[in-house]
């Protein structure tokens, strides 16, 4: 062999320095690889034992235990799994802080006095402001006046009722009052609250 680097002109000397050369930099390249598989999946995963496991493959077979690794790794690094975890927690306190009605489900707005489709009075109007209070409020957050004590305990432990006496035909006859209403609707009247009423 150094009869043929001598033959073209080449020195041993030179020859060594190209060996050591080479072997440095496939010695780099084997441990960055066996670096970059160790921190990826650090980034991954949190076990210990795995990221170890990981960069004990990629240190025996090289190129190959590299290629078994993007394989078999994970698919979501810790940072993207905790994004999308945020992403459904925020979510769902969209969907919970929608406001919905305890009778039937439905999504009602906040400052609504009854449900439109089941009929279950959801607020009461304050005795003096006439802001919209929840139904056990014993006083008015606004403005500090204090509500009638004998409504709320009653509007607090049922779910109440309102009537329409201008119901329709077809919408009449889903709610039933124990108190017996009037059955002749009358047009252009307001709902009218009935205490007791229940489906």
């Amino acid at each position: 062999m150094g009869d043929i680097f001598s033959s073209l002109g080449i020195s041993s000397d030179l020859v060594t320095i190209g060996a050591i050369y080479v072997a440095l930099v496939l010695a780099s390249f084997w441990l960055a690889i066996i670096l970059w598989a160790f921190r990826d999946m650090r980034s991954r995963s949190r076990d210990r034992v795995l990221q170890l496991a990981v960069a004990v493959l990629v240190a025996l077979l090289n190129v190959p235990g590299l290629l078994i690794y993007l394989l078999l790794r994970p698919r979501e690094t810790l940072s993207e799994s905790y994004e999308r975890s945020l992403e459904e927690e925020a979510l769902l306190q969209e969907i919970e802080g929608k406001s919905t009605c305890p009778a039937c489900g439905q999504r009602v707005q906040e400052e609504w006095q009854a449900c439109p489709h089941c009929f279950t009075r959801l607020k009461k109007p304050c005795v003096q402001c006439r802001r919209m209070l929840e139904l056990s409020w014993q006083v008015c957050p606004y403005c500090t006046a204090p509500q009638s004590q004998a409504a709320s305990d009653q509007m607090a432990g049922t779910l109440q009722h309102v009537r329409p006496n201008s119901m329709p035909e077809q919408s009449r006859y889903s709610v039933t009052s124990s108190r017996g209403g009037s059955s002749n609707p009358r047009a252009g009247e307001s709902l009218e609250f009935i205490d007791g009423d229940q489906y």
